[in-house]
């Protein structure tokens, strides 16, 4: 018989690639996690990991029971949303991870929606990519993520995902600058700027990088920082040219820079609630998905 929480150790480790980093989203010590493997590989009969030197990956036979453990791990989530619901669901707490302004925009008004229907939510800030893993991991409920290079898919069997919304960046110059007096601006007109952007591994860097591939060229990064805030106070200290989400820009000083819209097709981002698959039947994440996508309405 398969123990349901080896499988769930499975999965830490091949979306970790490493063992010490599954232990550590899982809370556990990494001899915890070996013994665990190893005592699944026993109730398969098969080798289900190999070590080496990059970390560790699945064998075929790893690979074969993943795919069983995405399906029976998102059935033990209905289970436990099915037992939820019965027993009415009214009482608990919902934890979300999410991004600075993805709160302002969403969660907060979530919050004051579900302040008389629904207990708790506690808000822990974390990245637009970083909330996924969080979600994976058991650490929050809810995540309320941005579409980036290498995000989980939408028919990813781990997760459900609701879209919230989208918003186009704009551009912020710089005093002065050459396009300040334009109606809108072409990203292919500051291949020749100095930039300034979010760090990589921050969604918002993939859509800035992308936006200027598809203009033609890469972007001369000389500034870095993920703090909006930052970006705009270094373009008004005429550091560069940047592309900044427009919910960002609200109620910032922009003393000193000009913002534009972007022309022709601009880059967007794109925001997204999302739970472990199967989750989302439970009576709390279900209030919660429908009062996110209800914010912006």
């Amino acid at each position: 018989m398969i123990e349901a929480r080896r499988l769930h150790i499975l999965r830490a480790v091949a979306d970790h690639r490493t063992v010490t980093a599954a232990a550590a989203a899982l809370y556990l010590t990494p001899s915890a996690v070996s013994q665990q493997l190893a005592a699944l590989e026993q109730e398969t009969g098969h080798r289900l990991v190999e070590r080496g030197a990059r970390g560790v990956r699945l064998t075929p036979a790893g690979d074969i029971l993943l795919t069983h453990a995405h399906a029976v791990l998102a059935q033990l989530e209905r289970a436990e949303s099915e037992l939820a619901a019965y027993g009415s669901g009214e009482a608990g707490t919902v934890t979300v991870a999410a991004f600075a302004t993805g709160i302002s925009l969403v969660v907060a008004p979530a919050i004051t929606a579900l302040a008389r229907s629904a207990p708790g939510i506690r808000v822990r800030d974390a990245e637009g990519d970083a909330s996924l893993r969080m979600v994976l991991d058991r650490q929050v409920d809810v995540a309320v993520a941005v579409e980036y290079r290498g995000a989980p898919r939408e028919d990813d069997p781990r997760l459900t995902r609701v879209p919230l919304y989208a918003e186009p960046f704009d551009a912020v110059l710089p005093p002065g600058h050459r396009l300040a007096d334009a109606d809108r601006v072409a990203v292919a007109d500051l291949a020749d700027d100095p930039w300034i952007g979010p760090y990589p591994g921050n969604p918002c860097h993939d859509v800035v990088v992308l936006a200027c591939e598809y203009a033609g060229f890469q972007p001369r990064l000389e500034h870095s920082s993920d703090d909006f805030r930052a970006v705009v106070a270094l373009a008004s200290a005429a550091a560069g040219v940047a592309l900044v989400p427009r919910s960002a820009l609200r109620d910032m000083d922009l003393t000193g820079v000009t913002v534009r819209p972007v022309d022709a097709a601009a880059p967007t981002r794109r925001v997204f609630a999302a739970v472990r698959r199967g989750a989302e039947e439970h009576p709390l994440f279900r209030q919660v998905l429908s009062e996110l996508s209800a914010a912006l309405g």
